[in-house]
C-alpha cells in the first residue's frame, strides 16, 4: 500500500474528504479478494469435481453483486458530496469502472461453476484440464497484479499487465486449438471436451477484466486513456 507521503488521493485538507476516498478503495480491494478467491475456487471445483465447493461459488455470486451496487452507491455519494476534481475525479469514475470488471470476473466464475457441476454429472472431460489450471494460473496472477498495482498506483506494473493479456490469448487459442482435434479425432468427447472449451474461454475473459482493471490504474495515475490503444502508446504514457 502507499504511504502516507506517496498516496496522492490522501492529502485533502478535508480528513472525511480523505477517509472516504481511502474507504472507497479498501472496498474495491476488498471485492477483488472475494472475487479472485472465486476463480480460484472455481478452477479448483473443476480440476477436482467438487460439486459442494461449485455450489458455494454460485452462491457467493450474489455477495459479489451487492458489493458491486454498495460500491457504485459510495462513489456516486462521493461525487455528489465533494464534487471532485483532476486526480480524485479519475479515481472514484476508475473505481466505477474496475467495480464492473469484479462484478464480470464474478460471472466468469460463476459460469466455471456450472460448467464444473455439469462434468461432475458427466464425468470428467479426458482432456484440457492442464490447460485449464495453466490459463488459470496466469490470468489469476494478472488479476491479482492489478490489484496490487491499483492499491500502489503503480502504472509500470499495470503496463506489465497489458503486455500479458497478448500471452493469454495466444494460450487460450493454442488449447482451444488442441482439444478441438481432440474432439475430431474421437467425437464420443464432443459434450465434455466443449464443457472445458468453456472454462478455457472464461478465463481469458478473465484475463481481458484484468487488463481492463490495469489500463483505468494508468489513467488515474497519468490522467490519460490508454484503453483501445496499443501497447506501445500506453508505454509512452506510463514513460512520460
Amino acid at each position: 500500500m502507499p504511504t502516507k507521503k506517496d498516496d496522492v488521493y490522501g492529502d485533502h485538507i478535508s480528513h472525511k474528504f480523505n477517509d472516504e476516498l481511502m474507504e472507497l478503495k479498501t472496498e474495491f480491494l476488498k471485492m477483488g479478494g472475494m472475487v479472485e478467491a472465486q476463480v480460484e475456487n472455481a478452477i479448483q471445483a473443476l480440476v477436482d469435481g467438487d460439486g459442494h465447493l461449485a455450489d458455494e461459488i454460485r452462491a457467493n455470486d450474489k455477495k459479489v453483486d451487492k458489493m458491486e451496487v454498495e460500491i457504485d452507491e459510495e462513489a456516486t455519494l462521493i461525487i455528489a458530496r465533494r464534487q471532485p476534481t483532476a486526480r480524485d475525479l479519475r479515481l472514484v469514475i476508475s473505481v466505477i469502472k474496475m467495480v464492473a470488471d469484479l462484478e464480470r470476473v464474478g460471472d466468469e466464475a460463476k459460469k466455471i461453476a456450472k460448467l464444473a457441476i455439469k462434468l461432475q454429472e458427466e464425468g470428467q472431460a479426458p482432456r484440457g484440464y492442464v490447460e485449464v489450471r495453466h490459463i488459470g494460473t496466469h490470468v489469476l496472477s494478472m488479476l491479482h497484479d492489478a490489484l496490487d498495482a491499483f492499491a500502489r498506483l503503480d502504472s509500470e506494473q499495470a503496463l506489465r499487465i497489458m503486455k500479458e493479456d497478448k500471452r493469454v490469448d495466444e494460450e487460450y487459442q493454442a488449447a482451444a486449438r488442441t482439444l478441438l482435434t481432440f474432439m475430431m479425432e474421437d467425437t464420443r468427447n464432443i459434450s465434455r471436451c466443449m464443457s472445458v472449451m468453456w472454462v478455457l474461454r472464461a478465463l481469458e475473459r478473465v484475463g481481458d477484466h484484468a487488463c481492463n482493471i490495469a489500463e483505468n490504474v494508468i489513467f488515474m495515475v497519468k490522467g490519460e486513456d490508454v484503453r483501445h490503444t496499443p501497447v506501445e502508446e500506453a508505454e509512452k504514457v506510463v514513460g512520460r
